[in-house]
């Protein structure tokens, strides 16, 4: 009689290692985990020949019309977020979708430049901000980016990505590597702790000369200049004044482009010569 192996046919171990979610979500499979996050979107991004970006961050909370119901996004807010209403916040959203719309046509975002896609809107994929610049980019017939990010509630992309373009992160780290390996520009419309920790991100990146400097523009300096008091630091020296010329600001859609295309804003890959983050 043949003796029963269901035993060893239903042990773990016998699972083969790239079905077994057991193992592949492990401790000691971590840095598989971080390498296939990666790997995913940079084949995606490369199939769509997207050579460079333009990322653009801002508050979650300004919703369309500067609503004050979370049912006016297409896309929940973060956990324990409340929307921002009021005018302002429906100028910003609308400058937001402005830029996203001026940025495609004008930057290579429609695959000019043979073959090629520069300047691609990219966000996080959330409501507010992001999902204005997305839809501007939508509204010129262009691709644009998601990079989402798993949040304890289920953060949902919103509906104006490209479907294609609309990734998953669970780790920050490489979520904010693809945002910096492609950029050639940032664009910070006003926002919160998440929109600051980008912010300085890049700065600090520059200058520490670990990517080539690129233009970071700031919409609204009124709010900005409330929130940040940066010559204070100059004051105390913990940063040098030339650190001060690592962004600049600008007061609506079409400003925020001409300052791009003011500090050299590239329409082909980032400079050459240049430590790479990559």
């Amino acid at each position: 009689m043949t003796k029963d192996n269901r035993l060893q046919r239903e042990s773990p171990s016998y699972r083969l290692p790239a079905l077994d979610p057991d193992f592949l979500l492990s401790d000691c499979m971590r840095g598989v985990r971080l390498q296939l996050e990666y790997k995913k979107a940079e084949e995606i991004l490369r199939a769509w020949t997207v050579r460079s970006t333009i990322a653009v961050f801002g508050s979650a909370r300004v919703l369309p019309r500067g609503s004050s119901s979370e049912a006016a996004s297409t896309a929940p807010l973060p956990p324990g977020a409340e929307p921002r209403p009021g005018g302002r916040s429906g100028f910003w959203y609308e400058e937001a979708r402005r830029f996203g719309r001026i940025a495609s046509e004008r930057g290579g975002a429609l695959n000019v430049n043979g073959g090629v896609r520069d300047n691609v809107i990219a966000t996080g994929g959330g409501p507010g901000i992001m999902e204005a610049a997305n839809r501007g980019a939508m509204e010129a017939g262009a691709p644009s980016i998601g990079f989402n990010i798993g949040l304890p509630r289920e953060q949902e992309p919103n509906a104006y990505t490209t479907p294609e373009l609309t990734f998953q992160f669970h780790y920050f780290a490489i979520r904010k590597f693809h945002f910096a390996m492609r950029a050639n520009a940032l664009v910070i419309f006003p926002g919160g702790f998440g929109t600051l920790d980008e912010f300085f991100e890049i700065l600090t990146l520059m200058q520490t000369i670990k990517m080539p400097p690129i233009p970071v523009v700031l919409v609204d300096g009124g709010y900005w200049g409330n929130v940040l008091n940066l010559e204070y630091l100059v004051q105390e020296e913990m940063i040098a004044p030339e650190d001060l010329r690592l962004f600049s600001f600008a007061e609506d859609a079409e400003s925020a482009w001409s300052e791009l295309v003011r500090l050299g804003l590239n329409t082909g890959p980032r400079p050459a010569g240049y430590p790479s983050i990559c």
